[in-house]
């Protein structure tokens, strides 16, 4: 989403440059600590640089990827076993922590297509002769689909594009409807379980889900073994839970799934799917895809296959048998410590899953193996002298592909701990060539921002945040382009927190603040969760030589070490403010779009401009009506926003010199910054999603990974539900209020 600074806002952002600049010219005290603990800190960050080992972390790689290791697994239990010794040989506190989950395991697949030319789907990815990783008979998860419902349905197939609700809409009207049949999606265009959500919603009795080669396979590249791109027969693995709901084990919502929780059965989870799904490869796909008759779809449907594509139905059927093994899997996670010495009872957490669909060479472990490096550089710091002043939690989750399980239902058993305590939770997941990128809670934002700009690109050689920056402003890498006509913001702006990896138990659920990191976009792949996810493979298109996977130890070590060692923890809300400020001046401009459209829509309709313009050979069915969105005051909202500028403005001038109050003030301005967070979230949750409370970003119903921000009061407007809007806006204005009295109480205290 696009960000509009404007007004009073941009002469925050122009401060926010100078103290840029005269932070990288006059050698100013690192934000949070005194001018002597800065200096201290700055030796100790020179010797923890100088540690991270490219070759530690490509022996990490060939190590943990060297074979499948999916949850419940073999490998995936002696992964945990080795990580665990290895923090223990650095010093580190370290444990298992194991959850029993929900984790349905594929007995018998099966999708044919019926009539006069049969075909039988492979639904298997052959070796690739070049890599030895595909040619391990080790056990394997075979692509599927998990947590979709069993089935064994036939059916006529319809084709849905990327199965989203616009999708639907032009299905319409062109007079085509998916009930009592089986849907055929591409991947893409949105999160993968809104495929058979809304083909269920729509009538649908199961769901197809294919990779065409436009997205990421020949159309983008040469394929394996030749290219990084998906072959003709790799398949997308993936969960299909609704996350939107809650992540984490289908049958705890909200409690850790150990001994003595109570579960629901499964017909009684709302976030399994409801009909047989089933991925595919686009070598699968094509027989299916052949066989369909009506309509030619619109340009943007149409794929890279050599065919015509076509909505259907044909006159074949296809036939779908979907049946698992309802059982439960151990997810192990583990977790090591480095206890604070001076404010222990605060964490700062930083985790990075290490389950893969196979082998996971890419994702995950090509974070997890720059995670582990950057944990022994700091156990070695740890053994020269250095502590931190606040406890170190680094993790390494299990379970993160089927629905984020570990990494959730050990924030659900640590609730109390984190709620009272967590001062920031740190993510990545894949990390690879190219762009720096955060998402996240904006309190910190100024603190990535610093660190980013003393790391220097290799490929560049100019900092990580001028590179990042230059990306935005050019629509590359992971930033998109701003018109030269708007104000410029000082930092490399935080995206908001949606879902897809394991800081959604963290920022969705408990409110504590959260930020997602990695650097990438520069080497395309079509492995995604698919067998050819292998350390050859990366060996060969990607970052073999673990250049950007040291940068990531050493960016995100700094990250750490400066949130565990400031006097004060280097939170701001400047940034906080001129977010939700752009959230709410987007939500306006959106309430008036979709007046207009309505409007606009009415009028087309009252004249019969529809009919008039319609190819009487090929016509289609008129859209249907836009409901008109009420005005809406939002005065409560302006004022709430005045007053979040006016308390972060406060808090920074307050705490110039924060750094130096006595160790008790300190000591209870920390603990008061840790929960700053928590004012932003709903006891409630989300209208229909208790589980979801965080009220300024959330993972859109309809968009999944993608957040929607304001959700409360967004998705209503969306929606059409004006009185639940209205509702939520009061909610969001309470939590807005109450946070802005908290950052002005915090001033205060630091004034004093």
């Amino acid at each position: 989403m696009r960000r509009v600074v404007r007004h009073a806002a941009a002469a925050v952002a122009l401060s926010t440059v100078l103290s840029f600049a005269a932070a990288q010219e006059t050698g100013k005290p690192l934000l949070g600590f005194t001018a002597a603990s800065a200096v201290t800190e700055r030796a100790w960050e020179t010797k923890f640089k100088a540690l991270p080992d490219s070759k530690k972390i490509a022996d990490n790689m060939h190590l943990l990827a060297a074979h499948p290791h999916n949850v419940g697994s073999e490998a995936q239990r002696k992964n945990a076993e080795w990580l665990l010794q290895q923090y223990k040989s650095w010093g580190w506190d370290a444990q298992l922590e194991t959850f029993d989950v929900l984790y349905p395991t594929p007995k018998t697949r099966v999708l044919e297509l019926l009539g006069l030319h049969p075909y039988k789907a492979r639904l298997e990815e052959p070796p690739v002769p070049e890599d030895p990783y595909t040619q391990d008979k080790s056990p394997a998860m075979p692509p599927y689909n998990i947590y979709a419902m069993d089935g064994d349905v036939t059916g006529t197939l319809v084709y849905v594009n990327y199965g989203n609700l616009a999708d639907y809409d032009e299905l319409a009207r062109n007079g085509v409807s998916v009930k009592g049949a089986i849907v055929i999606a591409r991947y893409g265009g949105g999160w993968r379980g809104l495929k058979p959500k809304l083909a269920y919603e729509h009538g649908a009795i199961g769901c197809i889900i294919y990779s065409d080669p436009a997205d990421d396979g020949y159309a983008q590249g040469l394929t394996i073994p030749e290219g990084p791109m998906r072959p003709k027969w790799g398949v997308q693995r993936g969960s299909v839970a609704d996350t939107t709901l809650y992540a984490g084990d289908p049958l705890t919502p909200g409690e850790p799934s150990v001994p003595g929780t109570k579960r629901l059965a499964i017909k009684d989870s709302k976030v399994i799917m409801q009909i047989p799904t089933i991925p595919i490869s686009w070598g699968d796909a094509e027989p299916l895809l052949q066989q369909l008759g009506g309509r030619t779809v619109p340009a943007a449907w149409r794929g890279a296959l050599p065919l015509t594509y076509r909505f259907g139905p044909g006159s074949a059927k296809a036939h779908l048998k979907v049946e698992s093994d309802w059982g439960t899997k151990p997810v192990i996670d583990v977790v090591a410590k480095l206890k604070g010495s001076e404010e222990p009872d605060t964490w700062i957490v930083r985790g990075n899953h290490y389950d893969g669909w196979v082998n996971g060479a890419d994702d995950p472990i090509s974070g997890q193996s720059a995670l582990l490096e950057e944990a022994r550089a700091l156990g070695e710091l740890h053994k020269q002298g250095w502590s931190p002043k606040r406890t170190l939690v680094y993790t390494a989750w299990d379970g993160e592909e089927p629905g984020l399980l570990g990494s959730t239902e050990w924030a659900e058993k640590h609730a109390d701990e984190l709620i009272k305590h967590g001062a920031l939770y740190i993510n990545s997941d894949e990390n690879g060539r190219g762009f720096f990128s955060a998402n996240g809670s904006q309190s910190t934002e100024l603190l990535v921002n610093d660190v980013t700009h003393e790391m220097t690109d290799p490929e560049s050689g100019k900092s990580v945040w001028d590179r990042q920056k230059a990306a935005q402003q050019a629509g590359r890498g992971r930033g998109a382009a701003r018109p030269a006509s708007e104000v410029e913001r000082a930092t490399i702006e935080f995206g908001p927190a949606g879902s897809g990896s394991d800081y959604a138990g963290f920022v969705d659920h408990l409110g504590v603040a959260s930020i997602n990191i990695g650097f990438g976009g520069e080497d395309r792949s079509g492995t995604y969760h698919s067998a050819y996810d292998t350390p050859w493979h990366w060996d060969r298109f990607g970052d073999k030589e673990q250049v950007y996977g040291k940068l990531f130890a050493q960016t995100a070590g700094l990250i750490v070490m400066r949130m565990a060692d400031a006097d004060v923890m280097p939170y701001s809300f400047n940034e906080l403010s001129l977010t939700v400020s752009s959230y709410a001046s987007n939500l306006k401009t959106e309430l008036k779009q979709l007046q207009a459209d309505s409007a606009a829509r009415t009028r087309l309709l009252t004249s019969g401009a529809y009919q008039l313009a319609n190819d009487p050979r090929n016509s289609l069915q008129p859209p249907p009506a836009l409901p008109m969105p009420p005005a809406m005051d939002f005065s409560t909202l302006d004022v709430a926003l005045d007053k979040l500028k006016s308390a972060a403005a406060h808090y920074q001038q307050a705490t110039a010199n924060a750094s130096s109050l006595p160790a008790a003030k300190r000591k209870q301005l920390n603990d008061d910054l840790a929960v700053s967070e928590r004012k932003l979230i709903s006891a409630d949750g989300l209208p229909g999603r208790p589980w979801t409370k965080h009220l300024l970003y959330a993972p859109g119903t309809f968009t999944g990974y993608g957040a929607s921000t304001l959700p409360g009061v967004r998705e209503a407007v969306e929606a059409g539900r004006y009185d639940e809007a209205k509702q939520q806006l009061s909610v969001l204005v309470q939590a807005l209020n109450e946070e802005a009295a908290w950052i002005d109480h915090m001033a205060g205290e630091a004034g004093q």
